[in-house]
Formats: structure tokens, sequence, C-alpha cells
């Protein structure tokens, strides 16, 4: 069986990733520096990783009017979210 965690398969994306986690902090303001980010809040990195999912897997969002099939004349407002996978 595989091995699970935060383990990361392709080494040479280590940089890259860095990178990435560095843009997605200035992205919502929180000041990382390199190494140890232990001082920062819940919150604060929390807000790097839900930013840095959001710029991996976008949320698309559909909004219509549907008329009801039960009712005439009546409408209702259907949303659909759907996360691209790639």
């Amino acid at each position: 069986m595989a091995k699970r965690g935060n383990s990361i398969v392709v080494p040479e994306a280590k940089e890259a990733l860095e990178r990435f986690k560095m843009e997605a902090a200035n992205e919502v303001g929180v000041n990382l520096k390199q190494g140890y980010n232990g001082d920062l809040t819940s919150r604060q990195a929390g807000s790097v990783g839900g930013q840095m999912v959001n710029i991996m897997c976008p949320v698309h969002t559909t909004k219509y009017v549907r008329n009801m099939r039960t009712v005439i004349n009546h409408q209702f407002c259907v949303t659909y979210s759907a996360m691209l996978s790639f």
C-alpha cells in the first residue's frame, strides 16, 4: 500500500509549491517567511491554504430561472455549483 501524508511525490516540484504558497499568502495579506511559520494564527494559516485550494480547484456556479411544473406561471431560481477536477 502506498504511503499517505504530506510527502511530495515529485521532489522537483517543492520549489514551485513554495513559490505558489508565498503568492497565495501575499494575495490574502499574510506575511510568510522562509522556514518555520509557527507564529501564524490558525485563521491566517487556513486563509493561505484556502486561497491555494481556490486557485487550484475553481468553483463554477450556474444560475438560471426554471418554470415550476405543478403551478402555472410560477418560477424559481436554481443554482448549481460544481468543483472542476482535472
